[in-house]
């Protein structure tokens, strides 16, 4: 997407650096019109097209979109990148004054966290697998920072991105579980021309990362046609998507599995895949040097159903 250019952008789009400035904003806007509906994009800011493709859809259907911009250390674990996650808060307020973010929440870290929390959101079984597994406490983080937010914003709709399609389901069971009155709408991943899905880190790979990294979303690719042959059990799905990726000599697999969504349970690897009622989801993190990156596809192979961009 084109980047409008100019030497002040926070004076193109209204900025709220605290909490107190943000909710009286809303107050003030909810008072003008006590049926406004707000939409709500959470994002950990270094924005690109699928940041976008979020805030044009809420713009689409919501009177008012609130931008959040904030990388939340609750998240990381030790050792994870933390401090070299990319920042670029002039980009991404151009991005959102073009797009046309009517509220930017961006906190410090000390606003959202003035002491250490000593309440945490815990989702249990839809983390106890993927990123859940290899991060340990990585959801704990999102579901406390994501129910703050909310409780800030209180958005009728939030959207989330379905390239990370873990923490969709995590946050859709938080709010059903808790009785949130929020919409949660996943949205398409947007991915580069070649295939690569959108992500902040995608800058931190070599050129011979990012070609090898194609080998995610070609091996998606490939298993929407495996999943059409109605012998293959989800034993031997899963087998040909390992050696996929294993074909890459760069790849690193962390995990790639086969498993039902929204509820990331296992299927019985023996069952055809014909004969699954539920949709499953092909889940993949690859570590490529020391970037690592996740994607997906959501599929129901029972009726030749593919319900994500590849």
């Amino acid at each position: 997407m084109s980047v409008m250019t100019t030497t002040s952008p926070a004076d193109l789009v209204t900025v709220c650096r605290t909490i107190d400035d943000l909710k009286q904003k809303l107050q003030q806007l909810r008072w003008a019109n006590a049926a406004l509906t707000v939409g709500f994009v959470p994002t950990m800011g270094y924005l690109h097209e699928g940041h976008a493709s979020l805030l044009r859809r809420s713009k689409r259907e919501n009177d008012i979109t609130v931008l959040s911009i904030f990388v939340n250390p609750l998240q990381f674990g030790p050792g994870e990148d933390l401090d070299r996650y990319p920042r670029d808060e002039q980009r991404d307020l151009l991005i959102a004054a073009e797009v046309g973010a009517d509220l930017v929440f961006m906190p410090s870290v000390q606003e959202m966290y003035p002491v250490k929390p000593q309440t945490t959101v815990l989702v249990s079984g839809v983390t106890e697998r993927l990123c859940g597994a290899s991060r340990p406490g990585h959801f704990d983080g999102v579901g406390t920072v994501v129910s703050k937010l909310f409780n800030i914003v209180q958005p009728r709709r939030a959207y989330f991105g379905m390239k990370d399609a873990q923490q969709v389901a995590v946050i859709t069971t938080m709010v059903n579980d808790l009785n949130m009155p929020i919409e949660i709408v996943p949205c398409p991943t947007v991915r580069e021309a070649d295939g690569l899905a959108l992500s902040s880190r995608n800058k931190y790979l070599s050129p011979e990362e990012r070609s090898q990294a194609l080998i995610l979303s070609a091996t998606l690719r490939q298993a929407r046609e495996w999943m059409r042959k109605p012998d293959l059990t989800v034993q031997e799905l899963t087998s040909r998507i390992h050696a996929s990726i294993a074909s890459a000599p760069m790849a690193v697999i962390d995990y790639a599995e086969v498993l039902y969504y929204p509820s990331l349970e296992q299927p019985d690897g023996e069952q055809l895949l014909s004969g699954l009622e539920q949709p499953l989801i092909v889940a993949l993190a690859v570590k490529f040097g020391a970037t690592r990156l996740i994607d997906n596809m959501i599929m129901n192979p029972a009726k030749g159903e593919i319900s994500s961009h590849v």
